[in-house]
This record gives C-alpha cells, sequence and structure tokens, in this order.
C-alpha cells in the first residue's frame, strides 16, 4: 500500500524542551498506525500538530500527497482530521448535542433550531452506532460514553483520519471492548487512526503498524506482525528492561499502620474490614464500579458520610476528617491526577510543597529557600524530567505530572500512602521507576495500600490482595496464591470449579 499520511522532519519547540526533533514516518490508507514512545517522547505532540492544535516549528506534513498546514483544530477538520483528546475535551455542563454542533449551531430566526439540532447530533450518533440520549447533559455521562460522543464528533464531520490519544486509559473493561469493536469498525469504512497508547497489548491486538519515538526522535516504524511487545520496549526506553522481585517482600513487617472494621458509606461501599502494616503493600481489585476508590477517599475523610471504625498507629481516627486524616499521616494519590491530585496551573516546586507548607511557613511567610531544597530533593529522587522546578506543571508529560504528585506526598513524610492507580497513562519506563519507588518506600517501613485496575500490576507489587465486589470485600488473596485467574473469579464472583 502507498503512504497516505506522511510526516517529513517535524520539529516542535517548547521553552527549554525540544519536544520533537526531525520526526519522520509514513501512514498508510485505511490502517491503525500505534504511536509509541515514553511519557515525554512526543506522540500526543505529533498528534496535536495533525490536528491543528499545535503548529510545528520546522518540517511538513503531507496528506494524500499535498502539504497540508493545519494551524487550528477548525482548518484539521476542513481537512478531514479530528482528534480523540486524553482529556475530554467537552462542556459538561451543555447537553450531547450541543457539544456535537458546537461550532456550528443550526438557527432560524435568530435562535438555536433546536429540532434540527437534535437531528444533526442523532444522526452523528448513528454514525458509529452509540445509543446516547442527544439531550441528555454530557457531564452525567461515564468517561467511555463520553468518549464515543467524542468519537462521533470526528466522524460525523467525515474525517478520514482520526488520532486517538490515550483512549482507553480510563475506561473498563466493557467500554474498553466497545472501543476495540468501534475501531475495527472505523477501519474497515476505510478510515486511517493513528492510536496513541502505553498499553502494548491493545496496539498488538488492534494495530497494523507501529511507531517508537524516544526523546522526540523517531526511533523505528515497523509492521506489527514483524516485531515483538519486548522489541519495542526496548526501543522505547533504549535499554533491556527487567521486573525483579520487589525487595520489601523479603523484609519482616513491622506494626500494624492502618486497620479499618465495619467502615460503611449509604449507596457506595459497606463491612469494609483491612490492615496495612510498616513495610506492607497491599493491593485493591475489583472491577470499576466495585467501590476502591470510594473506600480509599473515606479512608482520607473526604466521605461525610462514612461510618466506622479507622485506627492509624493505634489510635482512633474520625470518619469524615480530611485534617485528622493529615495529622495522623495519611497520604491520598488519587486516581485523577489532573483534577484532584495537582493544581496544574502552578509549577512543579509549589506543586511538590502544597501538601508540606505548614512545615515549611514562619508568621504566614513561605520559606522559599527551604521549600526549593526540598521540592528539588524529592523531584530528583523521582527522577522528574523538566526543565526547572519554576516549569508549569501542566507542561510535563502524564508520566512526570504522576511523579510529581507523588513527591507532593512524600515531602510531607506521610506514614502511610494511600495511592489509587498509581501509573495510570504511564509508559513502561516510568511505570518501572514508580514501582521501584514504592519498593523503597515500603522498604522504609511506610505502610501502602495500592488501588489499580491492572492485576499484574498488583500481582507484582503486593504482598496480599484484597478483592471487592459491589461495595464490598469478595474475599482476600495471599502472594503464594497469586493468578490472574483467582482475582477475576473474585471479582465476577465466580466459584473456582
Amino acid at each position: 500500500m502507498t503512504a497516505f499520511l506522511q510526516f517529513q522532519a517535524i520539529t516542535k519547540r517548547f521553552p527549554g524542551v525540544l519536544a520533537l526533533d526531525g520526526v519522520g514516518f509514513t501512514v498508510e490508507r485505511g490502517t491503525c498506525h500505534a504511536l509509541i514512545g515514553e511519557n515525554g517522547a512526543g506522540k500526543s505532540t505529533l498528534g496535536k500538530i495533525l490536528a491543528g492544535v499545535q503548529t510545528a516549528d520546522g518540517g511538513e506534513i503531507r496528506l494524500d500527497g499535498k502539504v497540508i498546514t493545519p494551524d487550528s483544530p477548525l482548518a484539521a477538520r476542513e481537512l478531514g482530521i479530528a482528534m480523540v483528546h486524553q482529556e475530554l475535551a467537552f462542556c459538561p455542563n451543555l447537553s450531547v448535542a450541543e457539544n456535537l454542533c458546537l461550532g456550528d449551531l443550526p438557527r432560524r430566526a435568530g435562535f438555536v433550531d433546536r429540532a434540527e439540532l437534535r437531528k444533526r447530533a442523532k444522526a452523528m450518533l448513528a454514525t458509529i452506532g452509540a445509543d446516547i440520549d442527544p439531550d441528555v447533559i454530557i457531564g452525567t455521562l461515564s468517561t467511555g460514553r463520553e468518549q464515543l460522543v467524542q468519537i462521533a464528533a470526528a466522524v460525523g464531520t467525515g474525517a478520514k483520519v482520526i488520532v486517538m490519544d490515550e483512549p482507553s486509559s480510563s475506561l473498563s473493561a466493557a467500554e474498553t471492548a466497545e472501543l476495540f469493536r468501534l475501531v475495527r469498525e472505523l477501519k474497515s469504512r476505510g478510515i486511517t487512526l493513528i492510536y496513541v497508547s502505553h498499553r502494548l497489548e491493545e496496539l498488538f491486538a488492534l494495530c497494523d503498524n507501529i511507531t517508537v519515538l524516544r526523546d522526540g526522535k523517531h526511533v523505528a516504524t515497523e509492521r506489527i506482525a514483524d516485531t515483538t511487545p519486548q522489541r519495542v520496549v526496548t526501543q522505547m526506553i533504549g535499554r533491556e528492561l527487567l521486573f525483579a522481585t520487589p525487595n520489601h517482600l523479603a523484609k519482616s513487617l513491622g506494626e500494624e499502620r492502618l486497620k479499618v472494621a465495619s467502615l460503611a458509606s449509604p449507596g457506595k461501599f459497606s463491612g469494609i474490614d483491612l490492615s496495612v502494616r510498616a513495610g506492607e503493600i497491599v493491593g485493591v481489585a475489583g472491577i470499576v464500579g466495585a467501590g476502591r476508590s470510594e473506600v480509599v477517599e473515606a479512608i482520607f475523610g473526604l466521605d461525610a458520610a462514612a461510618t466506622g471504625y479507622i485506627t492509624v498507629k493505634g489510635a482512633a481516627l474520625p470518619c469524615g476528617s480530611r485534617d485528622a486524616a493529615l495529622a495522623a499521616g495519611l497520604g491520598l494519590v488519587p486516581e485523577d491526577r489532573k483534577r484532584q491530585g495537582l493544581v496544574l496551573g502552578l509549577n512543579n516546586r509549589e506543586n511538590t510543597s502544597l501538601a508540606a507548607l505548614p512545615a515549611l511557613t514562619s508568621l504566614g511567610w513561605v520559606k522559599r529557600a527551604t521549600e526549593r531544597e526540598l521540592a528539588q530533593r524529592y523531584t530528583s529522587r523521582l527522577r522528574v524530567k523538566a526543565p526547572s522546578l519554576e516549569t508549569i506543571t501542566a507542561g510535563l508529560s502524564g508520566g512526570n505530572q504522576q511523579k510529581i504528585a507523588l513527591a507532593k506526598w512524600l515531602a510531607r513524610s506521610c506514614d502511610v500512602l494511600l495511592i489509587d492507580e498509581p501509573t495510570r497513562g504511564v509508559d513502561v519506563g516510568a511505570k518501572a521507576e514508580i514501582y521501584q519507588l514504592l519498593d523503597e518506600l515500603a522498604c522504609e517501613g511506610k505502610a501502602l495500600l495500592v488501588v489499580s485496575s491492572e492485576l499484574p500490576e498488583l500481582i507484582g507489587l503486593c504482598r496480599r490482595i484484597v478483592v471487592m465486589r459491589n461495595g464490598g470485600i469478595a474475599g482476600e488473596v495471599q502472594r503464594a496464591d497469586f493468578s490472574e485467574a483467582a482475582l477475576m473469579r473474585l471479582m465476577a464472583g465466580v466459584a473456582a470449579a
């Protein structure tokens, strides 16, 4: 097949960073083309340049043999190029129909034509077979349904090239299966897809070709059939990646740091009993909606309706008090780092020191030199890749943002860490670094309760795994009995044969 889309020597600079350095490769018509690399490799930047969100500093893009210069999303749409963003780009207080037609609202006598608006939205949703009410407020939809609307917006405007940036990073298993079905259907219609993801298993299941970027440079473009996941990992990080058995497993456990008994919250979960000792990593598994995130939020005092008994280092902790949780030495790295874990408009120094500010202030003033030293210590320990401590956190890659979200609580010297989805949207190299960090924290005697949707992650990290189902604890599995099959049986409520 001949090249349909060509990138030639694409270069993009940001202050202090060369994001793309002469990147060039070709994409065939009607294929799903994987784009992979470590966080900060330039994947999303390249996608945004194609979709007109950003402009390149050098190089050219050819579509069907013609040079194109999409300098805005509207210009890209007119060329038949659309992007499904990792962070869903909608107005949450407007309806599905209003969001779908926002750039071209139908009018009659100077007013929005509601009937035509609904008709257009239904037609766009029908192009992908999405059964979604066009009048529903988009902010009330699940992430997966919201993403379907975004894909409908791309296909319904006649896009012939669609960039998908980490499309499955926040989806449940059922929503991911629906996404995969849709990707295959779009490809069968001749639509060309550029699929950006860190998840190798889905790239090898969906894509025809794969391009690897590293540090803003093109490393390789190969057919999926001609490569292997291990080869791709080596190309991404420039070295072999070995996952060793965590060191904390060989150490003796200390005192009980966290104990939860009869924890409940109406309509969310009930009867939660668990404990974590010093030097231990305990995992929490379960399908999306099982109540995992709600439990750790309640332990941290974010659920005013929660009842039950929480003990930290032998002292009772009142439910529903975040201040009491902080004073007791708890820290929470939430599932959604962008909305709950960080203040993206602040710089790396300010985000890293945020939770430790009481210890950094004197007479109401922040001691800047002490703050800078503290932030530098933890960003260096976590190997955060950024031009400086003063770099705005919003400009970092997902993996480096996650490291800052972790550094914030390390800087506060928390004894008990509640970590929800520690590596969501993080590349394989950064994952290995985060796993090593969690192992080091356990070796130092910290108690870690880790929620994750990735069973291999929990199996590799934890000493025990608590499995949740329908708001309750379905069982607990010891490390000697770890297997994905055993965990999935508990998650699904299926008895072992």
